[in-house]
């Protein structure tokens, strides 16, 4: 683990893999109150043969700083992090908020990104007035309450209970300053019009039972994409967690791809 220091805030990271790799560096973003650490299977996977770089992005995991009050300004502590490493191209890979900052770093940044892979993630998030009143209420709830209504519903069912109890916790140790900042973030992200802009090759990968961010606000989003290959297995929101071998085949394939 190293440590980059941008606008107040000092980043953990992993840089991983080989440097003289013909393959393209993949950069794994995790999402809302999760770490790096998401992404230990494909990291394990991947760097055998190519470079791979994951961050805690601020006021998660172990780096330190406030919360983002955008998504925008999550894409630009990657950015950083990416030119300081000194990585030209390169291929993101999001998970939920993080598939939000790598839709984002494809939009500002279209000449750097090669690839672009969302998993569990959308481009707007789109409810009924009863189900938004409902999110807006659940933020009057104390703190601890309401992270972990969200990651105990973020898991697909049989998830082993003690499992959903550790990410509770670990979720719950995020600041609460961090949590509903990026809260608000997200609620206010919306690239749904640009979808068309990003002409990449993209991989959509969901989980059949995501009630965070349901299946059909990704199709939604996929629409509008010029060349999307869409992947759902049978999990809820949290595909690294619930099914890290599945998705390391699927990401394998898409990669492969001429």
């Amino acid at each position: 683990m190293a440590r980059f220091t941008v606008d107040g805030a000092e980043l953990a990271y992993d840089d991983e893999g080989p440097r003289d790799s013909p393959s393209t560096p993949l950069v794994l973003i995790h999402g809302w109150t999760a770490d790096r650490h998401r992404w230990d299977h494909q990291t394990a996977h991947f760097s055998a043969h190519r470079r791979v770089i994951r961050l805690d992005l601020r006021g998660h995991g172990e780096s330190t700083g406030a919360g983002a009050p955008t998504i925008d300004a999550l894409a630009r502590d990657v950015v950083a992090l990416l030119d300081h490493l000194g990585v030209g191209r390169f291929i993101p890979v999001g998970h939920s908020m993080g598939g939000m900052t790598a839709q984002t770093l494809a939009l500002t940044h279209p000449e750097r990104v090669e690839r672009l892979v969302l998993v569990n993630s959308i481009g707007r998030m789109t409810y009924s007035r009863a189900r938004g009143l409902l999110m807006a209420a659940s933020t009057l709830a104390p703190f601890k309450l309401f992270v972990a209504a969200n990651i105990r519903r973020a898991f697909g069912p049989g998830h082993p209970r003690d499992e959903v109890e550790k990410y509770i916790r670990a979720s719950a140790a995020t600041p609460r300053e961090v949590v509903m900042t990026l809260y608000a973030a997200m609620r206010a992200f919306d690239v749904l019009g640009r979808a068309g802009e990003i002409r990449v090759p993209t991989l959509m990968v969901h989980g059949y039972h995501d009630v965070q961010l349901p299946v059909r606000q990704m199709l939604r989003l996929a629409k509008g994409y010029p060349d999307a290959e869409i992947r759902v297995l049978d999990a809820g929101h949290e595909l690294p967690l619930e099914r890290p071998a599945d998705l390391t085949a699927v990401l394998d394939r898409f990669l492969a791809r001429p």
